[in-house]
């Protein structure tokens, strides 16, 4: 019981992350469930199903379908609705059902591309794990499937990897777009304002930025295929949160900044640009890997680690989702709100 909430809403899940990627791709995405898992997925997890279309299904198992593992009706669902939307390529995401009873991926993958004549990849999500997960899964499948090889390079070609509403609370990535470009270039989002022949391009790109730490086993394996060196980054902050920010920690000495690790990063070099004599430490409810950390930097086990950590080190301002607010009782200092939609499902653009 370590793991339960209290306080917060559950967290997004790794079939969600899954389907954030591949939602503006231009695919027939499969969630292979009775469809609980895709209603949780469209009422909470992608925001941009209020205003654009995408052919996310599920796959209506039902209890019988599921137990004794029926792919052929699965499969022949799908080829319908291939047949009735013009799409690419067929993705089927796992969820708690195809984990418990050993779905073959590989056989249903073979399955589809014979019944369909659409190239299919599997994501082998489980629905227990979180959404970073789920994303990093999806974009390494992703480019190990449909990258195309002599590809020449485009001068001045940038791409995005991580860019999901999970990851920056928007629904669009305009203003990241931007960000990325304003010193000149083009800049392609993998995912997000960009289809699959985007990904089937991906060895034309000069640079790649990762804005997620979800994305980097994509980056390097595009680094290994095709010599592309990528940075990590998130250049998209909202102003409203570096001003706040930064005039929260003008006199702190001790700041806490929680968020997915490569957006608290890049505000801690904003607030640190305005108040270098403070320490800023980074935490983290999702993926938090090492070689991107400082010392002191930590990921969040549960709420009360949370808690407990953020009382013994006696944090001055601590900048995070409001979420978080009510698992910090006790807490006096300064706090501020920084979104994450994957953590309570707010959005910059709406607030």
């Amino acid at each position: 019981m370590k793991k339960l909430l209290k306080y917060m809403t559950p967290l997004a899940p790794d079939d969600s992350g899954a389907s954030g990627v591949l939602f503006e791709l231009g695919g027939i995405i499969v969630v292979c469930d009775a469809g609980g898992c895709t209603g949780n997925i469209c009422g909470f997890d992608e925001p941009r199903w209020e205003n654009r279309k995408s052919a996310l299904f599920s796959a209506g198992l039902r209890d019988m379908d599921a137990v004794l593992g029926r792919d052929d009706k699965l499969v022949e669902k799908l080829s319908k609705a291939a047949k009735a939307v013009k799409a690419q390529f067929c993705a089927i995401i796992g969820t708690p059902v195809p984990a418990v009873i050993a779905t073959d991926y590989r056989a249903l993958k073979r399955m589809t591309e014979r019944k369909t004549d659409l190239p299919c990849i599997c994501i082998d999500t489980d629905g227990t794990k979180l959404y970073d997960e789920g994303e990093k899964k999806t974009y390494l499948q992703l480019f190990k499937t449909f990258c195309l090889d002599g590809c020449e390079k485009k001068q001045g070609k940038i791409g995005v990897i991580g860019a999901t509403p999970l990851n920056i609370s928007e629904t669009s990535a305009d203003r990241l777009k931007a960000a990325v470009e304003k010193n000149g270039g083009e800049a392609v989002c993998f995912g997000m304002g960009s289809d699959i022949e985007a990904v089937k391009r991906a060895g034309e790109c000069e640079k790649n930025i990762v804005i997620s730490p979800s994305g980097i086993a994509a980056a390097e394996y595009l680094k290994e295929r095709f010599g592309i060196p990528y940075e990590t980054a998130f250049p998209c902050l909202p102003e409203s949160v570096v001003k706040a920010a930064q005039t929260a920690v003008d006199k702190a000495k001790k700041v806490l900044i929680i968020h997915q690790q490569f957006a608290a990063n890049a505000l801690r070099e904003m607030i640190l640009e305005t108040n270098c004599n403070c320490e800023v430490n980074c935490a983290g409810w999702f993926a938090f890997e090492d070689k991107f950390s400082q010392t002191n930097d930590f990921h969040i086990k549960d709420e009360t680690d949370l808690a407990e950590k953020v009382k013994a080190e006696n944090y001055d301002v601590v900048i995070a989702d409001k979420a978080c607010k009510r698992v910090l009782k006790g807490f006096e200092g300064e706090f501020v709100d920084f979104p994450h939609f994957a953590l309570s499902g707010r959005l910059y653009d709406r607030l």
